[in-house]
Parts: structure tokens; sequence; C-alpha cells
């Protein structure tokens, strides 16, 4: 069994380091917020991706579109691909840690707030495959 997940874990390796990816660790805004508006944009290409973020009138819209912008400098730049054939592959958000607060109620109470934070990570691919 833990071969079988070495050699998945060595193949999620390659493949990950082939394709332009960008990420943003502890944003102070709620995951379940951000999945709203990456759900929108996955699988879409990328100039249809930055018109849906530009128009979508969410909290977490400019976050996401100025990581979109990095994994789009990520591509160009470190791997030369062109910015017409990029297409969003993969974009999630996972929970970051929580800052817990507390709010006096009344009688002497007191009720926790949670703050939660956010992992995003985009990764971007080329429409056009190349031929090996």
């Amino acid at each position: 069994m833990a071969t079988r997940q070495r050699e998945k874990a060595l193949k999620r390796q390659e493949q990950k380091d082939k394709r332009p990816t960008a990420k943003v660790k502890y944003i102070r805004i709620s995951s379940s917020k951000v999945k709203i508006v990456i759900d929108l944009i996955r699988g879409k290409s990328v100039t249809e991706a930055m018109a849906i973020l530009k128009s979508t009138p969410k909290a977490a819209s400019p976050i996401v579109e100025k990581l979109l912008n990095s994994a789009i400098a990520n591509a160009e730049n470190n791997q030369g691909l062109l910015r017409d054939d990029l297409i969003v592959a993969e974009v999630f958000a996972d929970q970051g840690p929580t800052l817990k607060r507390f709010r006096p109620r009344a009688q002497g109470r007191a009720s926790r707030i949670r703050k939660r934070t956010s992992h995003i990570t985009i990764i971007l691919d080329s429409a056009v495959k190349e031929e090996s």
C-alpha cells in the first residue's frame, strides 16, 4: 500500500512541476466565501476568468484576481507560455488557521468570534498541448 502512495506522490510531483501555479496564504476571508468565487472561474480561459472576476461583486474577487495575475506572470516569465493559451486547470481554497476572539455579552458572559483565514491556490495549464 505504501508503494502505491509513493507512486502517486511521485506522479503528482512530476505533474505539479510542469504547470504554473500561484498561492496565497493566510488571507483574512473565509474559505467558503472564496469558494463561491473560484467556482465561477474553474476550467475557463484566463481572459474569460479575468472578465468574470472583474464583474463579480464579492469581497474575494479582487484577491482571486490578483492571484490569477500572479499565476499568469509565472506562466509567461518562468515557462514561456502565451497568455492566450492558458486555462484555469485547478483552483481551490483550503481553510487556514482561525483567529479566536471574544465578544462581551449580557450578564457577564462572553461569546466566541471565529475570524477565519484561507489559503488559495491556482494552477494554470496550456490549452494547446505540445507534442513530445
